[in-house]
């Protein structure tokens, strides 16, 4: 299986052989595995690492004194977290395994090192970090004015998408590694009206759910019924048309419009 957070970053920006070894290194020398389930980081903790899914799903979250929680965020292979978080004294939400997760700690010396030498690498997290918080938007336009249907729908076209961009989907088909309960936490529903509403996606042929096997037949079809317009993913950019064996300062300036300082 090719490594997801280089596919990851190439949605963004193309790499060096070169870049693609260090990735590779860098995601290979910390291994950490995690049953379903279990926290990885809680709101309160020192973050100490950056951590890139390597195989599974996870998600972050936030939970009332009550236990209610809503879950911020689907995290999937070649996403990583938080490589802005050693600004902040520790953290202000939660991260949980969905699944069994594989992921790769990268400390914080060898990401600042991988951020200020090596200049594609660096763009690309640049992106990915912008799409982050592109999608975050997207996610509250969802909770405060699409319907549940569409709601729902929205969420399945973004999860075939992200897992397509990393090699996970199987022509229409792909893996969902979530329960009724984490949709409705995503999407501010109950598990009823979660389990209401995919019947009613069901019937209406645009998606088959068999277990954790999603398939959509007819993908700009749910598109279309549930308001979904791809361009918060950012998956078409110019970055990936940028020579990776330009000099850095050529690359900036394609990048960036012009000469850098």
């Amino acid at each position: 299986m090719a490594n997801p957070l280089i596919c990851r970053l190439e949605q963004f920006r193309r790499l060096s052989a070169e870049d693609k070894r260090i990735l590779e290194r860098i995601t290979a020398e910390r291994i950490r595995v995690l049953r379903p389930r279990e926290d990885i980081i809680r709101e309160g903790d020192k973050p100490t690492q950056i951590n890139v899914i390597l195989s599974g799903w996870a998600c972050r979250y936030k939970e009332l004194e009550d236990g209610r929680r809503s879950i911020m965020a689907f995290l999937v292979p070649g996403d990583l977290y938080d490589q802005n978080i050693f600004i902040l004294r520790e953290m202000d939400h939660s991260v949980c395994t969905l699944t069994a997760v594989r992921m790769a700690e990268i400390p914080q010396s060898v990401f600042e090192d991988l951020t200020l030498n090596h200049l594609c690498i660096a763009q690309a997290l640049w992106w990915g970090t912008l799409v982050d918080a592109s999608i975050e938007r997207e996610w509250t336009v969802n909770l405060g004015q699409r319907t549940a249907f569409e709601r729902l729908g929205h969420l399945l076209c973004e999860l075939f998408l992200r897992l397509r961009g990393v090699g996970l989907t199987n022509g229409d088909c792909c893996e969902l590694s979530v329960t009724q309960a984490d949709l409705g936490e995503a999407t501010g529903l109950s598990t009823v009206h979660v389990n209401r509403m995919l019947r009613d996606l069901r019937a209406a042929n645009l998606i088959v759910l068999k277990g954790k096997a999603l398939t959509i037949p007819d993908l700009e079809a749910l598109m279309r019924a549930s308001l979904f317009k791809p361009n918060y993913l950012h998956l078409s950019e110019a970055g990936r048309a940028l020579d990776s064996q330009a000099t850095p300062l050529r690359a900036a300036d394609d990048l960036f419009g012009g000469p850098q300082p």
